[in-house]
């Protein structure tokens, strides 16, 4: 399928190349009674384009907030965050601000704005930033519905979705500004099952059609096991393992949840990411 330029990413990295890297980071928080917790522990990934990446740990590993990390919601205390060439951790407000618009996000509890209908939930980002006409606003707008169908949505309001419908449009809320990379924090946990797998297809949808990078967030096995490539295991704020899911590579892992879900995506065949490579250069 051709993809309209109005929806592909801003970036043109080379075909695997690392789009994100996360060098020697950490990140503490204050303690009430003093001392200081340590959520991330000198984490070193990188993550190519292309990829579906998972991050995978147990409540309180640290996963999300190393999520943070990748667009600065959380700055880290030490080591750098490059994402497509630009080290956000050297950039004033300004400059973080512009980069930001090729870093999309989608929450858990969806985050939408109540009061205003799904085209101007999707707008928003858009008008905030500014460098929009109406016209382009409304080519943008309709064009990110049309991909995670809802189209015939715009003028619904929140409270009248569905909990899949409005994650999805927390999703093209978050590919308004044409991002290279997706982060997605636990997306598919208010939801039941049937809708879950609805909205893991949109995102490998959104993943192979426009060559979007997903960085996903997530204590299910089988959300991680369905829709990734790669996997980071995240454990008292360090990384565990990292591996590969479908390189057909059956060396034992260290850790039990690496061991569990290597097991779930063999048995339910893990995704290839050349789809994905080949569309962001489409």
């Amino acid at each position: 399928m051709t993809i309209p330029s109005k929806l592909r990413p801003q970036g043109a990295t080379p075909r695997g190349k690392a789009l994100i890297r996360i060098d020697a980071a950490s990140k503490s928080f204050a303690l009430p009674k003093g001392g200081r917790f340590d959520a991330v522990r000198n984490v070193t990934l990188e993550v190519n384009e292309g990829d579906i990446f998972g991050l995978i740990g147990k409540s309180g590993a640290g996963k999300s907030t190393l999520l943070r990390l990748f667009n600065l919601l959380e700055r880290p205390d030490s080591g750098s965050v490059t994402i497509d060439g630009q080290e956000l951790t050297a950039l004033g407000k300004k400059a973080l601000r512009d980069a930001r618009q090729n870093i999309g996000m989608i929450f858990q509890q969806f985050n939408l704005l109540q009061n205003a209908s799904v085209f101007d939930n999707v707008a928003f980002p858009l008008r905030i930033h500014g460098g929009h006409d109406k016209a382009q606003i409304e080519e943008r707008v309709r064009a990110c519905l049309d991909l995670v169908e809802l189209g015939d949505k715009a003028d619904t309001y929140p409270a009248q979705l569905s909990g899949g419908q409005k994650q999805r449009v927390a999703i093209a809320r978050a590919l308004a500004s044409k991002p290279a990379v997706l982060l997605c924090d636990e997306p598919t946990s208010a939801l039941d099952a049937e809708t879950t797998r609805a909205l893991l297809q949109t995102l490998k949808d959104v993943n192979q059609r426009l060559g979007v990078t997903i960085v996903i967030v997530s204590h299910e096995l089988d959300v991680l096991g369905e829709i990734c490539n790669r996997v980071a295991v995240i454990e008292d704020g360090a990384v565990a393992e990292e591996f590969e899911l479908h390189d057909g590579d059956d060396t034992p892992r260290k850790t039990a949840l690496g061991r569990e879900l290597l097991q779930y995506a063999r048995a339910a065949g893990a995704p290839s990411t050349s789809a994905a490579k080949e569309a962001a250069h489409v």
